[in-house]
């Protein structure tokens, strides 16, 4: 009976966790996506992985390429290495830690100073296993230190998922703005061309007196205008080429057999993904995930902090035998052991503990208000690409109407310049009209193309094509 009272006891002890329960804050997000943003869509983002989603040969070769070569992705993957080994390390205090020792004690008394009046020479030579400090966990410390270490491991392994994810998008962003930008610059060659030979053929009806100096004077600012561009837009394109250098790693230049691209209007990045409810999309996003596991970090400091509070009980002790010797260490009679448990109550710290205890409530606060402001952020960022998919559809097809409209309208005006019947200044007018549409319908493309890449993010897209949320744990 006496050692079932004392199975019940140390049960029950056990038992005494001083962690509050962890319970998941509401989501403070509306049960619906907003009216404007479409939720509507094809394809589900759980079955998607980024091969399908970004189809350009190329495309899928840079981000191969980033994923195994970006430096950031790199820290990232250190930090869960790191995270796992911390909570390991804090694993291991939930199990008695055993060493090895072997020594020898050796000591000379002078006759001076010892009570016999002779010199005393002692020899000791001990091996034993020794029991290093193991506290019982009664109260829950060491449970509510582990679990907080292992809630850090899995938010370092969520922050790295949101960061493939992150990366994914920006080096497909970063590659349909050089398609922009190259295009963009093809076309202000051509313009430039021109714009050349209009402004020869200027001077050439200015010199036979047909034109004026106002003439010249037009077309030549209109070249120069050019000129200007293109070397605005050849910087750019540098630029861009230096981004997608960065988050690619290396050179674009030194990945082998990179395939060949498709032009921005090849692209077939279709933005027709399924949104579902917010409550089911926001909470699978591993920017949140992580911010979740803060919180439970958070949540389990609070118990090890409470339970400074109360006694703490540690064993030190060691079995093994001891003697005058070394041959006589494993003789008959040589066993030797020690036994100190210890237990500890703090009567004063001049409220040391107790701020400790309102640290680790006020950093839940923060956890708290962080995860939610985690949700908000992600319900906005995947309401607004919801409501800018359908719009920046209509505006294409708006503005691609204008460019081929702009094309005819400045086809014409050049017919009736050749007859004779209008002045330059209009051809020049319907120049800038038509360069402006046809630049706008590429910068209104590659929008529209980002735009369905940074849904795929937001909507919580697999970072590879066997990953998974929650995958190696």
């Amino acid at each position: 009976m006496n050692k079932t009272l004392l199975a019940a006891l140390a049960v029950a002890l056990a038992g005494c966790s001083t962690t509050p329960d962890y319970q998941r804050p509401a989501t403070p997000v509306p049960a619906a996506w907003p009216d404007s943003a479409k939720a509507a869509g094809t394809r589900k983002i759980a079955t998607t992985g980024w091969q399908q989603y970004f189809s350009d040969p190329r495309l899928q070769a840079l981000i191969a390429a980033a994923l195994e070569n970006n430096r950031d992705l790199r820290i990232a993957t250190a930090r869960i290495a790191e995270a796992r080994a911390q909570y390991g390390i804090q694993q291991a205090d939930r199990l008695p830690n055993l060493n090895l020792t072997a020594g020898r004690n050796a000591s000379l008394t002078p006759a001076s100073t010892s009570f016999t009046g002779r010199s005393l020479n002692t020899q000791r030579y001990d091996i034993a296993i020794s029991l290093v400090s193991f506290e019982l966990d009664f109260w829950g410390r060491i449970a509510s230190l582990n679990e907080a270490a292992k809630a850090g491991y899995l938010a370092t392994e969520a922050a790295q998922r949101a960061f493939r994810l992150s990366l994914i998008a920006e080096v497909a962003n970063a590659y349909l703005s050089l398609l922009e930008l190259r295009e963009r610059t093809d076309l202000t060659a051509a313009t430039v061309k021109t714009r050349a030979e209009t402004r020869e053929l200027t001077s050439r009806r200015r010199d036979l007196g047909v034109s004026g100096d106002l003439d010249f004077l037009q077309a030549d600012g209109v070249y120069q205008a050019a000129l200007a561009e293109q070397a605005n837009l050849e910087r750019q394109q540098a630029a861009a080429e230096n981004l997608l250098n960065l988050l690619v790693g290396q050179t674009v230049a030194e990945i082998k057999k990179l395939p060949a691209g498709l032009s921005l209007a090849g692209q077939a990045i279709t933005p027709d993904l399924i949104a579902g409810l917010p409550a089911e999309v926001l909470l699978q996003r591993p920017d949140v995930l992580a911010a979740e596991q803060q919180l439970i970090a958070a949540n389990a400091n609070i118990g090890a902090a409470r339970a400074a509070f109360l006694p703490r009980i540690t064993l030190i002790g060691s079995l093994g035998t001891a003697s005058r010797t070394l041959a006589g260490l494993f003789d008959a009679g040589s066993g030797a052991w020690s036994f100190q448990p210890a237990l500890s109550l703090p009567l004063f710290d001049a409220g040391r503990t107790a701020a400790n205890t309102d640290v680790a409530e006020a950093r839940k606060v923060i956890a708290v208000a962080e995860y939610e402001k985690a949700i908000q952020q992600a319900f906005r960022e995947v309401a607004d690409l919801l409501n800018a998919r359908e719009k920046l559809a209509e505006q294409l097809a708006a503005q691609e109407a204008n460019a081929a409209a702009q094309q005819r309208r400045l086809q014409l005006v050049e017919a009736r310049y050749g007859a004779g019947i209008i002045s330059h200044l209009e051809v020049l007018d319907a120049q800038r009209e038509s360069y402006a549409a046809q630049q706008g319908a590429l910068q209104v493309r590659r929008t529209m193309l980002s735009n369905a890449a940074q849904l795929y993010k937001a909507l919580a897209g697999q970072s590879a094509p066997d990953a998974q949320p929650g995958a190696g744990k």
